[in-house]
């Protein structure tokens, strides 16, 4: 039989297949590890801002945030799920609890920390806060850092996408490209690491919003590295004037998909059928992107 021992502040842990409750999430300790290297959870609990009275404080920001992350990382999506979760004393040891004896948060106590607003005075019902600008510091900061050296290009992902709902959510809206009611948040990407997540409805465009979040995370890259060469990269739905001229006057590469229309065929009609050709004599993609730029970009500035 496989043991495996680990020290939890004046405690001795043991995890073996013979004890009386039983978990499936045994390898979750693995990412207390990884967190341990960097620091996240401490470092995200310290975007929050906690006006609680300290003497009535059951459950601190810092465990409820690692209860929260640790639950969604083994596929726990809902509050609800933390009814019985809070009870495993695997994920107690996850959240840092001293007393693993004692229940975690339960789901309207976690409720409360995911519905805290973003700089707001205190309520009754709202006794956590959070600065949104801090947590934008930390994504980008956490990416900076997986650096040992400066890159030479630095590529930034942009796109929007549906959050489909089916009730009647606050905000919700019809959109009929994706002929649902949902939301359409904002994402932003550099590689694997997440600089920005932006929840909004979809009663809007998708590139709302993007030249002012880009230029923030221009300007802390660049404060960094300030000679870094940055790109820009996004579908159709964000090749926008405002975002085309932000970049060219801070220096900023983009490559941006363009939408087809009639105007675009015929202005391109001649370089798409030697492309054809290309390829139906070779057998290998044709790829004209030169005089196809320059025509595009023709017809977008005219």
């Amino acid at each position: 039989m496989t043991e495996c021992t680990a020290a939890h502040f004046s405690r001795r842990v043991l995890a073996e297949f013979s004890a009386d409750r039983l978990t499936s999430d045994g390898g979750a300790p693995l990412l207390r590890q990884v967190d341990r290297r960097n620091g996240l959870l401490r470092r995200f609990a310290g975007c929050f801002l906690d006006r609680r009275d300290s003497s009535r404080i059951e459950h601190s920001v810092a465990e409820m945030v690692s209860q929260r992350v640790y639950g969604l990382a083994p596929g726990y999506e809902d509050l609800n799920d933390h009814e019985q979760l809070r009870h495993d004393p695997l994920l107690g040891l996850l959240a840092g609890k001293r007393d693993l004896d004692s229940p975690l948060a339960g789901k309207s106590t976690l409720n409360r920390l995911e519905l805290s607003r973003a700089d707001e005075a205190s309520t009754r019902y709202h006794k956590i806060g959070y600065s949104l600008e801090k947590i934008d510091h930390l994504l980008a900061d956490l990416f900076l850092e997986s650096h040992t050296t400066r890159p030479r290009r630095i590529v930034l992902d942009l796109d929007s996408t549906d959050i489909p709902l089916h009730g009647h959510q606050e905000r919700r809206f019809f959109h009929g490209y994706y002929d649902s009611y949902c939301y359409l948040p904002l994402y932003i990407f550099a590689g694997d690491h997440l600089l920005r997540a932006r929840l909004r409805p979809a009663d809007q465009d998708g590139a709302a919003g993007a030249v002012a979040e880009v230029e923030r995370i221009v300007a802390q890259i660049r404060q960094r590295w300030p000679r870094v060469e940055i790109v820009v990269r996004a579908d159709s739905g964000f090749c926008r004037e405002e975002l085309m001229h932000w970049c060219e006057e801070n220096r900023v590469h983009y490559i941006l998909g363009l939408a087809r229309n009639e105007r675009l065929r015929k202005l391109l009609e001649r370089q798409m059928r030697e492309a054809r050709q290309q390829y139906e004599t070779t057998g290998n993609a044709a790829y004209p992107w030169k005089p196809l730029f320059v025509h595009a970009w023709a017809a977008l500035r005219c």
